[in-house]
């Protein structure tokens, strides 16, 4: 199993480091769902308490960024990410087109705004899931099973949209394959935004309810837009 501060494969951690990840695991997935789940102003307040929890307990390891993944390792090699998802950005929005499913996005913000603070966003998951949770389970368990856990974690979090679901699925296990490949975090956030940005323009609102999940998907109401809760 991978340890990541001192990059040995096979390393096995001792029985408390291995209790460790697993409680670091089940704190951080419990505040994520009880972000996702709690109506606002009260969801604010959480959501602010559950990144500094994140935070503090990614930051408290020491690790080493390079083997996070935060220094633009293998950039050259993994841009080929970007550009399929590029590819497979303009391809559905091509097919959109000729179906007439394709519309704009949500939102009174400006589209540089509302672009920005998406990869920003997608960057955010994407540490989520490769650096606080993909990381953590390689020390519990097999690289196959890490992935296809955290996968799993990623997919659940969109519960209860059934496309969104599906879709962080298979996104969560290609980019979590390719993160042990490169370990690269910015190709990943990147792509990650790419492609979330087409999905919302290209799936009809009704399918996503403007990219929500957790209470804000339930509380979506198509005529006026009102909603509350995280965005995908």
């Amino acid at each position: 199993m991978a340890d990541l501060a001192t990059g040995s494969i096979w390393y096995i951690p001792r029985i408390s480091e291995r209790r460790r990840d697993l409680v670091e695991v089940l704190l951080g997935y419990g505040a994520i769902l009880l972000v996702i789940w709690t109506p606002n102003p009260v969801q604010r307040v959480l959501y602010w308490l559950a990144c500094a929890l994140i935070v503090t307990i990614v930051a408290l390891r020491k690790q080493n960024l390079e083997s996070l993944g935060l220094v633009g390792r293998n950039l050259l090699a993994s841009l080929w990410i970007v550009g399929a998802a590029l590819v497979l950005g303009a391809i559905s929005i091509f097919i959109a087109d000729r179906m007439h499913t394709l519309h704009s996005l949500h939102g009174q913000a400006a589209l540089f705004s509302h672009v920005w603070g998406y990869l920003v966003w997608s960057f955010m998951q994407q540490f989520l899931l490769q650096i606080f949770f993909l990381c953590r389970l390689l020390r519990l368990t097999s690289p196959a099973k890490a992935v296809a856990i955290a996968a799993g974690l990623f997919a659940v979090a969109h519960i209860p949209s059934p496309i969104l679901a599906a879709a962080t699925l298979v996104w969560g296990i290609c980019a979590c394959l390719l993160y042990l490949k490169y370990r690269n975090l910015y190709v990943l956030g990147l792509a990650h935004g790419i492609l979330g940005i087409c999905f919302a323009i290209t799936v009809p609102d009704h399918f996503h309810h403007h990219m929500r999940v957790g209470i804000g998907y339930l509380n979506y109401h198509p005529h006026t837009g009102h909603h509350s809760g995280n965005q995908s």
